[in-house]
This record gives C-alpha cells, sequence and structure tokens, in this order.
C-alpha cells in the first residue's frame, strides 16, 4: 500500500511550474528591452555604445530563459512521470481487490482504458498542460501590466479581453461536461470491442466476419470517430467567437490611442508598441482557451481514475486460514449474475474432507458457478459456505484461494518460459522441484523436445503450445501447488483423444495426493469412481450419491448414464 495518496503531486512537480511562471515574465521583460530600443531609434541617440548593453541583457534573458525553460520542462517531467507511476501502482494493486464478478467483458475494457489511456490523459496534464497554462498566463499578465504602465487605457483594454475567457470557457466546460463523458464512455467501449475481437479473432475469421466485416468494432470505430467530430464541431465556434472578440482589442487600442497621440500626451514609439501588443495577447489568449479546454477535457480523465480508485474492494479478513479439515459445505445459497435471475436457489449440500466428489449436469445448470463460489470469484447472495467448518464469507478471496489448487477448462499461460509459468503456483519453488511436478503431469516429454527446454519462451497466453500442452501445464501449477483442495472444471474437455488420454494420466498423477477434490465432468464414465456425485438441476442438486447408488434411483443421472453409453456405443 502507498503512505500517500497517489494522486499527490510532488516537489518537482511544483518547482517545475513555478519556473514556466518565471519563465513567462522573463520572456514578457522582452518587451521592455524592446520598447527601450525604439525609444532611441526614433530620438536618434542610438549607439553601439549605447545598443551593446541592451543586446547583452537581451542575450542573457535569453540565456537564463534557455535554462529555466529547460529545468522546469525536465523537473515538470519528472514530477508528472511520478505521480503516473504511483497511480499506476496504485490501480494494479487496487485491482486485484476488486471482486472478480466486476470483471465483465465491457467492465474490463473500461479497466483497461483507464490504466492506459486515462493515466496517460492525466499524465499529459502534468508533463504539459499545467506548465504550458502557467507560462501562457504569466506572459499575459506581464503584457497587460506593461502595456497599462505605457497608458492605462491600453492595460485595461487587454484586461477586458482576458476577461472574456470566463464566459467562453463557461460555455467551452459545459460542451467538455456533455460530450466529453460521451466520449469516455464510447472510448471504454471501444476497447472492449478490440479486446473481444483479437481474443476471438479465430472464430471471427472462421465465419468470415474478421476485418472490416465485423460490425461490432466497426460500430464501436464510427461511433467513436462520430463524437469526436461532435465534440470539436461543438468547442471550435465558442473558440472562433472568442479569438475574434480578443483580437478586437488591437483596432479598439489603435483608435483609442489616437486621440492622445495626435494631442501628444502619448509619443510615438509608445503608441506603436501598445499597438504591437495586442497582437501577441490575442495569440496568448486563443492558448490559453485552447489549454485549459483540453485540462478540462483531460480532467475526465481524472474522474474516471478517481472511480476506479473508489471502487468497492472483496471485504474480509486477510488474517491466515488454515482450517483442520478442508470438508465443503453449502447451506441455503442463494446466487444469481443478475438480479432477478436466480442461478442457484436455497442449495445444500456436503462434500467430504479428502474425498473425491464430482459435479455433472446439463450445460448451464449452475456447475461453475458452484466452483466460483467455493473459490470466492464470486460471493453468495444468501446462505452459508463453510470449509472445515469455519465461514468463508467473511475471509478474504486471497485467503480461500491459498488453500486451493485449480485446473480449469480454460488456461491462461503468462508470454514466460516454462519453467517461469510453472513457478507462478509457488514463487519459491526449486528447479527442480518445478521439473518434477512436470513429470507428474505428463509435460516433461513435449518440454525436453522444445529449443530451450523449460526454458523455452510460449508465446502469448502459451500459442505456442496445443490445447492439451497447455492444460498439462496448468495440472502441473496443480501439483507444484499441492492445496488440500482441488478444483477441476472440465478438465478434458475439447481435446482430441491422445491429449484427453495424457491429460487423464496427468490428474491420476495430481489425485494420488489425499486431497478435497471437487471435479465438473462432461464425460460420466470419468467420474464413475467418485465418493460422492451431485446432480445438479435449474440451481439445486437434484440427486446425489455414488454411481452405483444413483443408477439404481432411475432418475436423471441413470439417464444421462444411458444417453452416453448409447453415444459410445
Amino acid at each position: 500500500m502507498h503512505t500517500s495518496h497517489p494522486l499527490r503531486k510532488n516537489r518537482h512537480f511544483y518547482w517545475g511550474i513555478a519556473l514556466n511562471v518565471l519563465e513567462g515574465v522573463l520572456s514578457g521583460s522582452n518587451f521592455v528591452l524592446l520598447f527601450l530600443v525604439m525609444q532611441r531609434v526614433w530620438s536618434g541617440t542610438i549607439s553601439m555604445r549605447g545598443i551593446l548593453p541592451i543586446t547583452g541583457a537581451l542575450a542573457g534573458i535569453f540565456a537564463l530563459r534557455l535554462v529555466i525553460y529547460g529545468t522546469g520542462y525536465v523537473q515538470a517531467q519528472i514530477g508528472g512521470a511520478q505521480v503516473s507511476k504511483n497511480v499506476r501502482l496504485f490501480l494494479g494493486d487496487k485491482i486485484k481487490r476488486i471482486p472478480l464478478f466486476r470483471f465483465t467483458q465491457g467492465q474490463t475494457g473500461d479497466y483497461i482504458n483507464t490504466v492506459t489511456s486515462e493515466v496517460n490523459n492525466y499524465e499529459k496534464i502534468l508533463t504539459h498542460k499545467v506548465g504550458d497554462l502557467a507560462k501562457n498566463i504569466s506572459l499575459s499578465v506581464m503584457l497587460i501590466l506593461f502595456a497599462g504602465t505605457i497608458w492605462l487605457p491600453a492595460g485595461v483594454i487587454l484586461l477586458v479581453a482576458d476577461l472574456l475567457l470566463i464566459p467562453a470557457l463557461w460555455l467551452s466546460f459545459r460542451t467538455v461536461k456533455k460530450y466529453g463523458h460521451q466520449k469516455a464512455a464510447i472510448c471504454a467501449e471501444n476497447v472492449s470491442s478490440i479486446v473481444e475481437y483479437v481474443n476471438g479473432i479465430q472464430t471471427f475469421r472462421a465465419y468470415g466476419v474478421a476485418g472490416t466485416k465485423n460490425k461490432t468494432v466497426t460500430k464501436a470505430m464510427k461511433d467513436f470517430s462520430d463524437i469526436s467530430f461532435i465534440y470539436e464541431a461543438k468547442v471550435l465556434p465558442i473558440g472562433a467567437m472568442l479569438g475574434i472578440l480578443i483580437w478586437s482589442a488591437l483596432p479598439l487600442i489603435m483608435w483609442s490611442a489616437s486621440t492622445p497621440w495626435r494631442a501628444g500626451t502619448l509619443d510615438t514609439v509608445s503608441y506603436l508598441l501598445i499597438c504591437m501588443l495586442p497582437l501577441f495577447h490575442a495569440k496568448l489568449g486563443n492558448g490559453i482557451f485552447i489549454d485549459l479546454t483540453s485540462y478540462r477535457n483531460l480532467m475526465i480523465s481524472k474522474g474516471q481514475i478517481t472511480r476506479v480508485m473508489d471502487e468497492t474492494e472483496e471485504q474480509g479478513s486477510m488474517e491466515p486460514f488454515h482450517p483442520s479439515t478442508c470438508e465443503i459445505t453449502f447451506k441455503d445459497v442463494d446466487f444469481s449474475y443478475d438480479p432477478g435471475v436466480p442461478v442457484l436457489d436455497k442449495i445444500g449440500f456436503s462434500i467430504g474432507n479428502q474425498k473425491l466428489t464430482a459435479i455433472v449436469g446439463d450445460s448451464g445448470s449452475g456447475k461453475s458457478t458452484l466452483l466460483n463460489l467455493i473459490s470466492k470469484y464470486y460471493e453468495a447472495e444468501s446462505g452459508m459456505i463453510s470449509i472445515g467448518g469455519k465461514a468463508i464469507g467473511n475471509v478474504a478471496a486471497e485467503r480461500v484461494l491459498e488453500q486451493i489448487s485449480m485446473v480449469d477448462q480454460e488456461v491462461f499461460l503468462f508470454n514466460d518460459t516454462v519453467r517461469n509459468n510453472i513457478r507462478y503456483a509457488r514463487p519459491d519453488a526449486t528447479d527442480a522441484e518445478i521439473e518434477a511436478a512436470c513429470r507428474e503431469a505428463n509435460c516433461e516429454d513435449f518440454i525436453l523436445k522444445m529449443e530451450k527446454g523449460y526454458d523455452t519462451p510460449i508465446g502469448e497466453n502459451g500459442n505456442l503450445l496445443s490445447g492439451g500442452q497447455r492444460q498439462r501445464l496448468s495440472i502441473a501449477r496443480a501439483i507444484l501447488k499441492d492445496s488440500p483442495i482441488l478444483l477441476l472444471d472440465e478438465a478434458t474437455a475439447n481435446l482430441d483423444i491422445e491429449n484427453e488420454l495424457a491429460v487423464k494420466q496427468a490428474i491420476t498423477h495430481l489425485l494420488k495426493e489425499k486431497k478435497t477434490v471437487v471435479m465438473i465432468a462432461h464425460t460420466l464414465s470419468i467420474v464413475r469412481n467418485a465418493d460422492a456425485i451431485l446432480v445438479v438441476s435449474n440451481g439445486k442438486i437434484v440427486e446425489q450419491g455414488t454411481h452405483d447408488q444413483l443408477i439404481a434411483k432411475g432418475g436423471k443421472y441413470a439417464a444421462m448414464w444411458q444417453a452416453e453409453e448409447q453415444l459410445t456405443a
């Protein structure tokens, strides 16, 4: 955990801002020196001796500005990057404490967009926008004060021109609030669509809906293009009108100052200079408007970051959770993914300590949901789930998962070596322990045939391996972790016969040790020797017992068994 708030600014950032202000003031001092030169030229008193000190002062100011600008830029970059780093580390730590049920496709895209694009946008505020604003505002103030010292009404006119920023920014900020949030939401949706597209590219190609034919992705990109156009179309007229009004300060000063100039109360050099200043001032005003509008837009990113920071975290004690036995009990458990659509309804059963319990049933009956509740990927809405007689409702998911090894149908592997992928299960494991786990999981044969053996990179999500090889690495992880509870979720599904046999042998090795095993299987022959079989239908346990008991009962399980026998006959 971080000792201070991750969005808190640091001394590098504040130094960067201070130096930008100083550089703006020094930029304004150039006009003072220019005024002195113009006076001497007009009066005819210009000489090399007189011009050298002014030239030297200009060169000195330029050199000083260069040093200040370079130092301020570096300080702002360091300060902004440090805040950005703290934010990313905080979000990375935060996301691991957000309940797993939050990670739906759309929400995952939102998280990805926040951690990447939104943090980058916020970093731009700190490293560029704030510094530019500080410099331009300080320079604008210098020009107003300088014009006012020469001829007070000129300073007042420039000040009024600057004050026109207030209504313009009010209109601009309203537009940003309305369309900026829409743009952020559409951007997150865009990321979600792209993530889905990349993950499902093989399927999309198989059905001929890849590339521009993928309507979901193309619509998301069209929506983003449309909102970007609308956004710009709404803001640009405000900026254009402001620009016209600010530039009108030039003819207004020329006209109003001409009277004292003709009367001789305002000298020609002063008149020429105050007529020049609105040119620079108008450019600064337009720049400040653009930067503040952009700043306001980028602050939406800060709001997105703060929203993720404030998300509800998983509840539960982080105290060690070490039940003396590992029987698993459900008592009157209700659960639904969507409100009003129950998946489990007052479900209750017990799984014996160090026994093999199989869960079977129709697709969508709630089998995988039971494993997700045991592992605390999801929280039960009501009822109680206990392990070893200890309720897990008030225990942190991280502590419960320490007691569980999982082998899922969908295996996730990192873009790393074989050895490091296995080591994730137990970071302190030795190379010998990793290799022993791989031998028991029937992995060693194919690993040793690889170019660098255990040190061979396996690609993103193990895309250089077959499905059976990836599944066996998952089993090796479970063997290495050696937890007292083992959850198997259709580990042999979607494999060819050869790989299915290899995986079954690996599971056999995994089951040698005395563990509490819960297995979901799509093939009943795999589970016929289980100590107990739970039959799930429509969110309820409709039957339970051994294979022989359930066959004798002649119910749903017996019908499923008979159907499987006919398929394999």
